[in-house]
């Protein structure tokens, strides 16, 4: 009755070890995901609209996802700050995405529509901006990645391959 039993576990071990043998992935089959952005927004003259210290510079923000499931949707999108001082958003992910195209199985692009609200106080009062940005993604079985980001309607990024998604040109409030 032992040998017997010996048996049949040991088969079911050769079993289970198959199993996770024939599962297995290799790298070529993970699919790369690049979809964090760093940006900064800049006036015409260069200044770093988002440093609370300089004067006409934005005090506060927020961020709302056109395609949410209400009207209010906020979406989390820190401000961070370089070493040099220089105020920047990431935005990693929280918009919905909304499916624009699907070429084929394997090739479809995506979008997401944020509403940055900034205000700032002039002569004592709070003063608003919306300013709207679209950012597009590529999605493969190979990657899923940021392709364009238009802010006011205006393409301030298309991805460069292998590039990473800071937008170096900055966006700029007239």
């Amino acid at each position: 009755m032992k040998s017997k039993l010996n048996h049949i576990f040991i088969l079911k071990l050769i079993a289970i070890l198959f199993l996770m043998v024939s599962c297995g992935n290799d790298d070529d089959s993970l699919q790369r995901i690049d979809q964090i952005m760093n940006f900064s927004i800049k006036n015409v003259a260069g200044q770093d609209l988002m440093n609370p210290k300089k004067a006409g510079s934005y005090t506060s923000y927020s961020v709302n996802d056109d395609n949410g499931a209400t009207a209010v949707a906020a979406v989390a999108v820190p401000l961070r700050m370089t070493t040099d001082s220089l105020y920047y958003f990431e935005y990693i992910k929280g918009a919905k995405r909304i499916t624009l195209d699907s070429i084929s199985p394997d090739n479809r692009t995506y979008k997401s529509n944020l509403t940055f609200t900034l205000s700032k106080i002039v002569n004592n009062q709070t003063v608003s901006v919306k300013d709207a940005m679209e950012i597009r993604y590529r999605w493969t079985p190979s990657v899923f990645q940021i392709s364009e980001v238009r802010y006011n309607g205006e393409v301030v990024f298309s991805k460069s391959a292998d590039a990473p998604n800071a937008i170096n040109t900055f966006i700029i409030r007239k």
